[in-house]
């Protein structure tokens, strides 16, 4: 099995990319889902949150307030290493996990959304390719504003933490332009599964996986075989 890393910049379509693969069969891991796991209230992530953040950052019901705690590590560069280094190695583990899972079951390859792939460099080992999705800069700055209910300077300081986008296109296999209507974005997104279902390097890797279960098993043979041919007769 390989993995193929999705990213892109904040409001670009990352989850609209990410749910056409579901629609076509694809197995795919969304580190957004997942970090909201990590914080659900009782974790020891959320217990970390709480202790260092203060009860500001939380709903009444106990949630974390994501929004709330964006303000506050995104005006400030210590508080928001302090939050990745709480949930961050949280985050990588379980989508690791759920990586081998998916393995074990027999998929030849799964996407992994990984909003920060470049800036952390922490995953980059385990992509076998890349997506990047795009946008026009105006769209991404609309689309950030209407869903966050950001100011337009809020937004452009979101975006402006991140790398940009022409870096990570150039560091990319595949660029998916979400510029367009859904269908081209489908399209596109369909052409680059009808790409990887013809990639070889699953059977690469199983036949080297199954040379070596073969290479161990007549090596145990041949030692067993040559220990009983050793021991003298009674």
């Amino acid at each position: 099995m390989f993995i193929v890393g999705l990213t892109g910049g904040l409001a670009t379509g990352k989850s609209t990319v990410l749910s056409i693969f579901r629609e076509n069969g694809v197995a795919v891991i969304d580190a957004d889902e997942i970090a909201r796991k990590v914080l659900e209230p009782g974790t020891k992530a959320w217990k970390e949150v709480k202790q260092y953040f203060g009860d500001e950052v939380l709903n009444p019901d106990g949630k974390v307030n994501r929004l709330k705690l964006g303000e506050i590590v995104f005006n400030d560069r210590d508080k928001r290493m302090k939050l990745n280094s709480i949930t961050h190695p949280r985050i990588q583990s379980s989508m690791m996990r759920m990586a081998f899972n998916y393995f074990f079951t027999g998929h030849s390859y799964i996407v992994m959304e990984v909003p920060l792939l470049f800036e952390t460099g922490k995953m980059l080992t385990f992509m076998h390719k890349i997506i990047t999705v795009v946008c026009e800069d105006h769209q991404q700055l609309e689309r950030l504003c209407k869903r966050n209910d950001f100011s337009e300077n809020v937004a452009k300081k979101r975006i402006s933490c991140q790398m940009p986008l022409e870096r990570k296109v150039a560091k990319s296999h595949f660029v998916i332009d979400n510029s367009g209507d859904i269908l081209t974005t489908k399209q596109q997104t369909e052409s680059i599964i009808r790409l990887l279902k013809r990639s070889k390097f699953t059977w690469y890797f199983r036949a080297i996986i199954l040379i070596a279960v073969l290479s161990v098993i007549f090596g145990v043979t041949n030692f067993v075989f040559k220990f009983f041919q050793d021991q003298p007769l009674t």
